[in-house]
C-alpha cells in the first residue's frame, strides 16, 4: 500500500539520478517541462506493493531509492519472480499494452518512486523529441532484458546463471556509483532461484562452490567478488553447457 501522506513534489532537474532515468542534453525549457511531468514522489514500505496484477495502468514509476521485484502467480499458486529493479530504473512498462498491469511490483526495502502519469508522457513526447526517444530506449532495454532472461533459462547451467546474475547486478550498481566488486543482495536466495529457474538448494550450493573456488566471498547477503574474470569465464565458456 502506498503512503499518501508521504507524497512529495520533486524536481528532476535537481535529482542526482537524472542521467539514469531521464534524457540528457535537454534545454532549460525542456527540463522545466520534464519537471512538471513528475506528479509526486511516493514512499513504499518494504514488503508493500507499488502496483498489482490486474490493476488499471495509469503511470510509469522512476525508482529514486530502494529495490523492487516484479512477480506473477503461477497456475499452481507459486510466486514467479520476473525481474529486479533498482534506483534509476523505470518500472510499470508492463501495463502499457493492455492498460492494466500484468505483474505485482513489491518493494524489497523501503523505497521512493517518482510517479509519471502516462498520458502526460505521451503528450510531452510529441513535443519533446528527446523524451520520446528516451521512452523508446527504455522499452528496447526491457526487450533486451527479457531476451537475456530467456537465454539464461533456456541454455545456461546453474553456475552460468548465477555468474551472469551477479555480473549484471554489480554492473548496474556500479553505474549508480557503488562498488564494482561488493554488493548487498536485497533479495533472498529463494527469490534469486525463482528468477533464475533454480531450486533454493541449487542457488546455495552454487554460491558455496564460488566461495570454495575463491571467486566470491559470501557472508549472508554481503557478496564480495574476488575474481570477476573467473565469473566472466564461467558465463563465456560454451564447454560448460550440456
Amino acid at each position: 500500500m502506498l503512503l499518501k501522506a508521504d507524497t512529495l513534489k520533486v524536481a528532476c532537474s535537481n535529482c542526482n539520478l537524472r542521467e539514469l532515468c531521464m534524457p540528457v542534453g535537454l534545454s532549460e525549457t525542456e527540463l522545466q517541462r520534464i519537471d512538471d511531468l513528475v506528479a509526486v514522489r511516493r514512499r513504499v514500505k518494504r514488503g508493500a506493493t507499488l502496483f498489482s496484477n490486474g490493476e488499471k495502468f495509469t503511470s510509469l514509476y522512476a525508482i529514486r531509492t530502494g529495490f523492487f521485484k516484479t512477480c506473477v502467480v503461477t497456475e499452481d499458486g507459486r510466486d514467479q519472480v520476473t525481474g529486479f529493479q533498482m534506483a534509476g530504473e523505470i518500472i510499470g512498462l508492463d501495463g502499457i499494452v493492455h492498460e492494466h498491469h500484468t505483474c505485482d511490483a513489491i518493494a524489497l526495502e523501503d523505497a521512493e518512486v517518482c510517479v509519471m502519469p502516462f498520458h502526460r508522457i505521451e503528450e510531452l513526447s510529441r513535443e519533446v523529441g528527446a523524451l520520446q526517444h528516451h521512452v523508446h530506449k527504455i522499452m528496447s532495454r526491457e526487450i533486451v532484458r527479457e531476451n537475456g532472461v530467456m537465454l539464461l533459462l533456456g541454455s545456461m547451467r546453474a553456475e552460468e546463471r548465477l555468474a551472469a546474475f551477479l555480473l549484471n547486478l554489480v554492473q548496474r550498481l556500479h553505474a549508480r556509483g557503488f562498488s564494482q566488486s561488493e554488493l548487498v543482495l536485497r533479495m533472498t536466495r529463494e527469490e534469486i532461484g525463482s528468477y533464475l529457474g533454480l531450486k533454493l538448494e541449487t542457488v546455495s550450493r552454487t554460491f558455496s562452490k564460488f566461495v570454495e573456488e575463491g571467486i566470491c566471498d559470501v557472508r549472508q547477503r554481503h557478496v564480495r567478488i574476488l575474481n570477476p574474470e573467473a565469473l566472466k569465464a564461467i558465463v563465456n565458456n560454451p564447454s560448460c553447457r550440456d
